[in-house]
């Protein structure tokens, strides 16, 4: 796993290219950079750096004794607790006290919960959330979006419409980004850099001079098939805690928490890809959402 922020500024030129209103949309995508937090996911430019959404890891360090080893430093709590040892010195995870958090240094620290609440930090949320474990408004408490909490203009479905075909455009140029720049060979797997190599040159083709009519028609095609790839790939990026096939609303966190405050369209289209509204998104419904026809839809391409 690897820093990704970097790459943000790489995509400047390329982020969901769409008609013009598209662009101007879109460009605020690449040019904010957004504040780390919740759920560990893969290599993805515009997701957060990982750890920092990471629920379900955190070591905590304590110093080292010389004679005695701390249990601390290999007990793992999830994010909003820390570990503290009992009278037979056994680590045990406990809610941590929001007010040792520290204190936000601006903005661009504050995220919104889905109480409509702004909190100080991704530490006062996660430690708030943890104090109200076991109560309804606990379970229903998540991180919502980065930044403090703002007005939201409703989604029109002429809107909706869009938004998935510049997603989908977005993440295949991610990939290709991805592609050019990975000189060492450690932000793709093997596989990943055939596929993605072979749509990096159908891109480069398919931008290059005059098409005859004959052409275009079988460029349609191909440009709907360098689609499939990424949106497979964003999908097992994702599903990380556990890898079952679903994405959970902790789990789309990384990707969607820095797009709501640019993309309006955001909350109502992950909302709509839950088509059978159980609270999680299997791959065929998320494929679906990005208009991948269902013969195209392909477990082994997520691994």
């Amino acid at each position: 796993m690897r820093v990704w922020i970097i790459f943000l500024l790489c995509l400047a030129g390329h982020a969901m290219a769409a008609p013009a209103v598209e662009d101007a949309i879109m460009e605020e995508l690449v040019t904010e950079e957004p504040v780390a937090e919740e759920v560990e996911v893969g290599a993805n430019p515009v997701q957060i750096e990982i750890g920092e959404f990471d629920e379900a890891i955190e070591v905590v360090e304590e110093e080292e004794e010389v004679f005695t080893e701390n249990p601390c430093l290999e007990h793992h709590c999830k994010k909003g607790k820390v570990c503290e040892v009992d009278e037979s010195n056994t680590p045990m995870c406990v809610c941590q006290d929001p007010s040792s958090c520290a204190p936000a240094e601006g903005d661009f620290e504050h995220v919104c919960g889905t109480d409509n609440k702004t909190y100080d930090s991704s530490c006062h949320f996660f430690a708030t959330k943890c104090a109200l474990e076991g109560t309804k408004k606990g379970h229903k408490l998540h991180l919502d979006y980065i930044g403090p909490c703002k007005y939201i203009e409703t989604c029109l479905d002429s809107e909706l419409s869009e938004f998935p075909l510049r997603m989908r455009d977005w993440l295949k140029n991610v990939l290709v980004t991805l592609f050019e720049r990975d000189e060492d060979n450690n932000l793709l797997t093997e596989k990943q850099m055939l596929r993605v190599k072979k749509i990096f040159e159908n891109e480069k083709r398919l931008q290059a001079g005059e098409h005859s009519l004959d052409l275009l028609a079988h460029d349609f095609e191909k440009n709907y098939n360098m689609y499939i790839f990424p949106v497979h790939w964003q999908f097992g990026q994702l599903d990380q805690h556990p890898v079952d096939g679903y994405l959970t609303h902790t789990e789309l966190s990384p990707l969607r928490a820095p797009l709501i405050p640019m993309e309006h369209c955001t909350t109502r289209f992950f909302e709509e890809c839950d088509a059978d509204k159980d609270k999680y998104i299997a791959l065929e419904e998320w494929a679906n959402c990005f208009g991948i026809k269902e013969q195209d839809v392909d477990k082994d391409l997520i691994i």
